[in-house]
């Protein structure tokens, strides 16, 4: 039976991974521009650039104070901010709202020259007041493993294609999941993916892009409510949309036990866990 523990803070009428504006999806494949404010936990994770405050990756709201991203994201001596209920990311918009971070926590065991581990928690300042524009995705459930052609979304700012600009406004594109046993097949990523990973896309047309790291892999619950199954880590280096060569996430099911105990650690359980 599924239910939902509340911690602390009590969301109100914002329930995790519900948006007041639903995401317009299909199954058509091909990235396109979001509905304005149906993806309210995703979030640009922005750096200070000589005063200039630009976009470095995408990341996920999982509570009223924390947020989901790449540990690859996270760079030692500078400055960021995280950039929630924004649609254009060039555009002034009433719904956005900026926070600096009171910490940020890497995987103690994160791994950049072999790719592991790669997953961080950011905390806010300060509890963030829910909004239409501004909520949390739900948390799988611990150990979950989405089934083979599970259609999912992958949303985030990142390059439109290779080589090319990052999106001013938000995309997403519907990326089919694929199992870690035809994804680990020698011609696909071979020993490179591990079981703490999930991959989804491969077919040469819609992949995550340089700019989208961090952010999430949206699944539909069936219950219908949005869960964060994934963090994009990496893809190919050769284009952003190769064959056989989907794009790989870091999969949240697998560091729910670690999400749980870094954010009692730092006195602040979580708003919304899921479990079966």
């Amino acid at each position: 039976m599924k239910f939902v523990v509340l911690a602390l803070f009590v969301a109100g009428a914002y329930g995790c991974g519900l948006p007041t504006n639903p995401p317009v999806v299909s199954r058509v494949v091909g990235g396109e521009d979001v509905r304005p404010n149906s993806w309210p936990w995703q979030i640009s994770l922005q750096y200070n650039r000589q005063g200039e405050w630009r976009h470095t990756c995408g990341g996920t709201l999982i509570s009223n104070q924390w947020v989901l991203t790449a540990a690859h994201c996270i760079s030692k001596g500078r400055e960021y901010r995280v950039a929630m209920g924004k649609h254009n990311l060039v555009e002034t918009e009433d719904s956005a709202m900026f926070m600096t971070p009171a910490d940020i926590v890497v995987h103690e065991k994160w791994n950049p020259l072999f790719i592991r581990n790669d997953i961080a928690l950011i905390k806010l300042q300060s509890p963030v007041v829910f909004s239409d524009s501004i909520m949390a995705a739900c948390l799988p459930a611990d150990g979950f493993i989405l089934p083979h052609n599970e259609p999912c979304y992958v949303t985030g700012w990142g390059r439109l294609y290779t080589g090319g600009p990052i999106a001013d406004i938000l995309q997403q594109a519907l990326l089919p999941v694929v199992d870690h046993a035809t994804c680990s097949k020698p011609d696909w990523w071979g020993f490179q993916v591990k079981e703490t990973m999930v991959c989804a896309g491969g077919d040469g047309v819609m992949s995550g892009c340089n700019g989208d790291s961090g952010g999430p892999l949206n699944c539909q619950a069936d219950d219908g409510s949005w869960e964060v199954h994934g963090i994009v880590s990496f893809g190919s280096g050769l284009k952003c949309n190769f064959i056989k060569k989907p794009t790989v996430f870091t999969r949240v099911s697998s560091y729910i036990s670690w999400i749980s105990a870094v954010s009692k650690e730092k006195h602040f359980r979580l708003l919304h866990f899921k479990f079966l």
